[in-house]
């Protein structure tokens, strides 16, 4: 799966987390939840 920009520069933010749920890149932060991200 291609990631997307978005989630690359979510990905750098301090307390970000990659995983897959369910089939789809999720980005989780609990620190800035502001910060969450999905593609897919």
């Amino acid at each position: 799966m291609k990631v997307r920009n978005s989630l690359r520069s979510l990905k750098s933010k301090p307390g970000s987390v990659v995983t897959r749920r369910r089939g789809r890149m999720v980005v989780i932060n609990r620190k800035n939840p502001r910060w969450n991200g999905r593609q897919g």
